[in-house]
């Protein structure tokens, strides 16, 4: 039974190997091959059969109940057995479409990857990783190998024809037809040195109090006021900050007034800001009145001033020139009408016009966030009549006007050419100095967004020029190291270049834990957009960044947040208000998370705040203090125990020697040592001070050779705070 098992399973295995054979020769890969019968142990042929010749055919093989045949080769030789590999699915590659100027987040997202996956398939090439950020625009060689290595191939993009969009921006009319000019008040811009007098003067013409409001006494915004004068006249009156920090604002007026009057004391004369005020008014081509104040002090020197402003191309009338000059005194109102006539006078030179018909044009004075009334700008007409209803736009905000009013907050129905006037129903805060353009409503949102469609493209321009800049400097400094190591093996190269890149960003790892401790983030908030303005210009000029990191978190218009709250617990920082307030629940959340909020009135108290923060961030510094000198007058040894110790004779030039503190030697100018002494003698007594004049002998802590001369410095080390090398320029 087992032996008939056995069999039967020889004859399987030859009849399998026969299948296999066949396939092999109907596939065409077998050469022609003789079958010959083999008798099966199983079933045995017929005699008849036995001497049958075998079959030559390569195409049909019938295989019977009774009959076998198997491939084969000679008589004595095993067949050869072929082997069949199992056909392997066709897996085609993801494409990946690739386009010129591919940032990393792009690649990432085309390869449908995560961003570490790219960092990882660059991980091994002579690219910086170290500086390559989601937004770094990648080479195209680099774009291929990330694909090649994420076993990927790609594509080119087909090239969009991005159609250019319409430009829906909104523009000035032409200039109007001389019948449709009608006469208009003039704009006045009061300028000059912070303190000299402007905002009093313009408070003696309207007889207000406006000086006696401000914080510090000096002005911080740009103001617009109306007067009417006791003559009939109409002036528009724009007021503003002498202060350094305002520098913008000043220029801002100079653009849209048609006369200055240049404020200049008659006791400090040309100052820093007068000769910037100049400077403005002569950019912007507006004559100048000058009004010399503070006449009636005795230390007043009127001509003086009018010698400095000689220098600065200001003429007056009585040296030749075409300025007129009218000596006053703001405070005690003496000669304020020759100042006003000199202004009418000059207004009725210049026959001031404007089409008061048509859509609105004017400009952006300042503006500001108010609590009931939301963005709140004051603006100056140009063009055209300002009524309730007109649909604006300014910068990227967009307004339709709810209110009016004007400076004393009393509402208005109309605002003609010249006349100075708040606009409330703005959808965002515009900027000041933005121009305002009236449209149809629904070009509105076309305008702005137009607006914000090309602020975008600009920035994206500079942004690829920063980072082109980045890579050219990247594969210059590459090329180099290339270069300097050139004479060595491929494989010397790399490990020199790797040795090199590793310490470099061990380097970059501890000066960034050394920034991030010397960082001062902070946020700033300002009553007005031109106050906002004028802090940021501040902290741009901020040069100490060596010694400490000055970080601009956030700035804005309006009271202090819990936003800013959060925002400052985020980044540890301090938020700064000027002329700001915080509410209850915003002290009370700041003092919950440890929030400091600093608010001021006056900005050069602000920017003192910050110097003093900046600077208490800073470690100290360990100074050498001088507590007394010492003269070596001889040198001996004493003997003690078992050796002999080198003691100096000295006497004390200058203060008093303490044991306790510690010595420097000097000699020709150079430190020799420096430590303690292990013993200080007057006479034969041990002593712990040695006052001016008296003589001593002591023992170093270290065998040193004394010489005749030398000098010996006690001193303590203390501890001094540094001071941040910041000068904002007051």
């Amino acid at each position: 039974m087992n032996r008939a098992m056995l069999q039967m399973l020889e004859t399987l295995v030859q009849f399998t190997t026969a299948c296999r054979q066949l396939r092999s020769l109907h596939s065409g890969k077998a050469q022609r091959m003789h079958w010959r019968s083999t008798q099966c142990s199983v079933y045995p042929k017929c005699a008849s059969q036995q001497h049958q010749p075998l079959c030559q055919t390569d195409t049909v093989l019938n295989v019977s109940l009774t009959h076998c045949r198997l491939l084969a080769t000679k008589e004595g030789k095993s067949p050869k057995k072929y082997k069949v590999f199992p056909k392997k699915p066709n897996l085609d590659k993801q494409e990946v479409e690739i386009w010129n100027k591919m940032t990393v987040e792009d690649l990432a997202r085309a390869m449908d990857k995560d961003i570490d996956h790219v960092y990882e398939a660059l991980l091994h090439t002579t690219l910086n990783l170290d500086e390559l950020e989601p937004q770094s625009v990648l080479d195209e060689v680099w774009i291929k190998e990330a694909v090649k290595k994420s076993g990927m191939k790609f594509k080119y993009a087909k090239l969009k024809e991005e159609k250019l969009r319409e430009n829906k921006d909104a523009v000035n009319r032409p200039p109007a037809e001389p019948a449709l000019l009608t006469p208009r008040p003039p704009v006045v811009t009061i300028m000059g040195h912070v303190d000299h007098g402007k905002t009093t003067l313009l408070d003696k013409l309207r007889e207000t109090q406006v000086a006696a409001m401000e914080a510090g006494g000096i002005t911080q915004h740009i103001g617009a006021f109306n007067v009417h004068l006791s003559s009939g006249e109409k002036i528009t009156f724009l007021d503003t900050p002498g202060h350094a920090a305002f520098s913008a604002i000043r220029a801002r007026g100079a653009h849209v007034t048609d006369i200055v009057i240049l404020v200049v004391a008659a006791e400090d004369g040309v100052m820093k800001q007068t000769v910037e005020s100049i400077r403005h008014a002569k950019e912007a081509k507006v004559p100048i009145i000058l009004a010399v104040n503070k006449c009636d002090k005795p230390e007043a020197d009127p001509e003086r001033v009018k010698k400095e402003l000689l220098a600065h191309n200001v003429v007056c009338e009585e040296f030749g020139g075409d300025v007129q000059a009218i000596h006053i005194s703001a405070l005690k109102g003496d000669n304020l009408l020759a100042l006003v006539e000199a202004t009418v006078t000059l207004a009725e030179v210049l026959e001031l016009k404007a089409d008061a018909t048509g859509p609105v044009e004017g400009v952006v004075v300042e503006s500001r966030t108010d609590k009931g009334k939301g963005p709140v700008t004051t603006a100056i007409i140009q063009r055209g009549t300002l009524k309730k209803g007109c649909v604006l736009v300014a910068g990227t905000s967009w307004a339709k006007v709810r209110l009016m009013f004007d400076e004393n907050g009393t509402g208005m129905e109309a605002a003609g050419p010249s006349m100075p006037v708040e606009i409330v129903g703005w959808k965002e805060l515009p900027s000041a100095g933005d121009e305002i353009l009236q449209v149809d409503s629904e070009r509105a949102r076309e305008v702005v967004e137009w607006r914000k469609y090309v602020e975008e493209q600009e920035k994206v321009k500079q942004d690829v020029d920063v980072i082109e800049a980045k890579q050219k400097e990247h594969r210059e400094t590459h090329k180099k190291q290339l270069e300097a190591l050139g004479n060595l093996h491929w494989r010397q190269r790399k490990a020199s270049m790797y040795r090199a890149n590793k310490q470099v960003w061990g380097s970059r790892s501890k000066e960034n834990v050394e920034d991030e401790s010397l960082t001062l983030p902070v946020i700033i908030k300002g009553d007005v957009d031109g106050s906002v303005e004028a802090l940021l210009g501040l902290i741009d000029s901020y040069d100490a960044s060596d010694q400490c990191q000055l970080d601009l978190v956030h700035f804005g218009v309006g009271d202090i947040s819990e936003n800013d709250i959060d925002l400052a617990e985020a980044f540890k920082g301090i938020v700064y208000g000027f002329n700001v307030n915080a509410n209850k629940a915003v002290l009370q959340q700041a003092e919950k998370k440890g929030v400091q909020i600093k608010l001021h009135k006056v900005i050069y108290h602000l920017i003192e705040d910050l110097k003093e923060e900046l600077s208490n961030i800073l470690p100290p510094i360990i100074e050498d203090h001088v507590i007394g000198e010492a003269l070596v007058l001889a040198m001996f040894d004493v003997t003690i125990g078992k050796r002999k110790a080198p003691v100096a004779g000295c006497r004390v030039q200058k203060g008093l020697l303490d044991r306790k503190k510690k010595f420097k030697l000097i000699r020709s100018g150079e430190i020799i040592w420096q430590g303690s002494l292990t013993s200080l003698k007057h006479h034969k007594d041990d002593v712990q001070t040695i006052k001016t004049g008296m003589e001593c002998g002591l023992t170093l802590d270290k065998d040193i050779e004394l010489k005749f001369g030398d000098e010996l410095v006690c001193f303590e080390e203390k501890n001094v705070l540094p001071k941040i090398s910041w000068d904002p320029g007051f």
